[in-house]
């Protein structure tokens, strides 16, 4: 035998030796391949079919239902529950396969929640805008209604529901489910949780859930204003604080492309706050912003929210709306 094949044999036989005597640190020849093989087989398959967490074969939907309530620390009634993820598309569905195969009169034993989500939205809207009315006693009623509109809109819903796991308990015909039937499914779940456990926990499942939405963010970009600074004399008015005026403070690169005029705005002589802007209007507007955030307490500065409120911190403000009974 040759010097290099005497060589090539060491070699081979140091390596096999290395990898027993060391078999985490080394990977087999075969698994490279086999690997790559399996890749270019699933390639060749094509995209996989998306499908309900339901359709596995390991699926318990009574241990679903109950485990929901214990991950939130929550009493739920079971039947009421299910009720809420039982979507109305999902019942027309079973019944149209059960007269497919000659069933006169299906009975499915199941109830839709179109009744737990009429309730339910009616106690979300009441428990944020008293919420809010509470936590930000200041604000103008149009910014409660912007901020409470931003909370309570289908993709802010959606985006809770979504991680709060509902999205594959829920009975539906649409798979995969979209942000309305998310959204639609957080709405029973609280018209649920006010039956099952009464006001005060449907109150703090919103106040954890829904209005905590708002922490380390600028309430101030959910508040939308055409014009601020007629919003501005309203708002002087009704405090009968006098009325605001405009006034040119500064100005610099006049006739250039880089211009920047900074207004202020005076009430009764007192300065209340100024702005910067490209011209006159945007000055002005800018200017307003910056009174009505110091007003209403929504500086960059501000305290932030308390979402420590109780239920009986915000009992007077609930007292404004109609109370939701099934």
């Amino acid at each position: 035998m040759s010097f290099m094949g005497t060589t090539s044999v060491l070699l081979r036989t140091l390596s096999r030796s290395f990898i027993y005597a060391n078999p985490h640190r080394q990977v087999h020849r075969w698994v490279g391949p086999t690997l790559r093989e399996l890749k270019c087989r699933r390639k060749k398959m094509g995209p996989e079919a998306e499908q309900p967490r339901s359709a596995h074969s390991d699926w318990n939907y009574n241990a679903e239902i109950f485990a929901f309530g214990k991950r939130l620390s929550e009493k739920f009634d079971n039947k009421l529950l299910q009720q809420a993820f039982t979507h109305r598309s999902f019942i027309v569905q079973e019944e149209q396969k059960q007269a497919e195969v000659g069933i006169e009169k299906p009975q499915l034993g199941l109830k839709d929640n179109r009744e737990l989500l009429e309730a339910g939205s009616k106690l979300i809207e009441d428990y944020v805008d008293a919420f809010l009315l509470t936590a930000l006693p200041k604000l103008p009623r149009e910014g409660i209604r912007s901020i409470a509109a931003h909370l309570t809109s289908d993709e802010s819903l959606a985006h809770v529901s979504k991680h709060l796991g509902t999205k594959d308990i829920i009975l539906a015909a649409e798979f995969p489910v979209n942000d309305q039937l998310l959204a639609d499914t957080l709405k029973a779940v609280v018209g649920a949780l006010h039956q099952s456990s009464g006001e005060e926990r449907a109150f703090l499942f919103v106040r954890d859930f829904i209005c905590t939405q708002l922490n380390q963010q600028d309430v101030n970009e959910c508040w939308r204003v055409k014009d601020p600074l007629e919003l501005l004399r309203q708002y002087c008015q009704e405090k009968k604080m006098g009325e605001p005026e405009p006034r040119s403070i500064g100005l610099v690169g006049k006739n250039t492309l880089l211009a920047a005029h900074n207004v202020g705005i005076y009430c009764n002589k007192q300065y209340m706050g100024s702005g910067f802007g490209e011209d006159v209007n945007t000055a002005v507007r800018e200017a307003a912003w910056d009174c009505l955030r110091q007003l209403v307490g929504t500086t960059v500065d501000m305290k932030p929210i308390d979402f420590n409120l109780q239920f009986q911190d915000v009992t007077s403000k609930l007292r404004q709306h109609t109370t939701v009974k099934l």
